[in-house]
């Protein structure tokens, strides 16, 4: 449940490549507003490659994080699933940087460990819903009195507009 990846000797050759796999414990992402928890471990897996003057590490991760629904603020349960990806130069002074930027590669370090966390998170936020819902269908909460229109029928008026709607100052216009 290790999010470092230690990079053996016999992966400095060019062109070799290894696959790894596993699990990794991540208690919480926060994307914006929401707050995503995950009771299981995320799981992952990357192949990385030499390409002669760096690693190239590429793959997935995936979990079910939950949130709470943008409409109705129950738990919402989101299979997130996200492709990682890195570029480890082994040596600055032999790379050709010419188009590169600096935000395309990291350098390997010294301990020859790369760390997936970051990986994991960039992936996971790209994945994740703009407006998590409890379900496709989530009725929300009534404007006026506030109950949940999943769970029981609200008794409020239906021609109630809500005052902080832009479209409140158009209730009283008459059309003819």
């Amino acid at each position: 449940m290790e999010s470092i990846i230690h990079i053996p000797h016999e992966l400095f050759l060019p062109a070799e490549t290894a696959h790894y796999e596993g699990e990794l414990d991540y208690p919480l992402l926060k994307a914006g507003p929401d707050i995503y928890t995950f009771s299981e471990p995320l799981l992952w897996r990357v192949d990385i490659t030499n390409t002669g003057e760096a690693f190239l590490l590429q793959g997935e991760v995936e979990g079910t994080g939950t949130t709470s629904c943008a409409r109705c603020g129950n738990p919402a349960e989101v299979d997130l699933f996200g492709e990682l990806e890195g570029y480890y130069l082994i040596s600055e002074e032999d790379a050709d940087l010419e188009d590169a930027e600096g935000d395309e590669y990291e350098l390997l370090p010294e301990s020859h460990d790369i760390d997936l966390l970051p990986l994991v998170q960039a992936a996971l936020l790209l994945d994740v819903p703009y407006d998590p819902l409890c379900k496709d269908d989530c009725l929300g909460l009534c404007l006026k009195c506030g109950a949940n229109l999943n769970e029981e029928a609200c008794t409020c008026s239906s021609d109630y507009i809500d005052p902080l709607s832009p479209f409140a100052a158009l209730k009283d216009l008459k059309i003819e």
